[in-house]
């Protein structure tokens, strides 16, 4: 599946739809490493999300994790339901 990569500041977060996936215990797992890796190493990640527009990619820091949704810099939310892919 293709995805455009794009920066963070173009997110819309009002065209973030949920994935055609069901959530596996791979991604919550990638979840939980995210978080540390941009927490305590600064260290980047590859989250690919669902939007109208068709899969995006973002490289960023992840700032936090709750129950629905990961936060990024600059208040960005991207819900964890629209998640297709992440890598680090």
């Amino acid at each position: 599946m293709l995805s455009e990569l794009i920066e963070k500041e173009e997110i819309h977060v009002d065209r973030i739809i949920p994935a055609d996936i069901t959530l596996s215990d791979d991604i919550i797992q990638k979840l939980k490493v995210v978080e540390r890796l941009g927490n305590e190493f600064k260290g980047k990640a590859k989250i690919t999300f669902n939007t109208i527009d068709g899969p995006k990619k973002v490289i960023t820091t992840v700032w936090s994790v709750t129950e629905k949704y990961l936060q990024l810099k600059n208040n960005v939310h991207i819900p964890i339901k629209s998640i297709i892919d992440i890598d680090f």
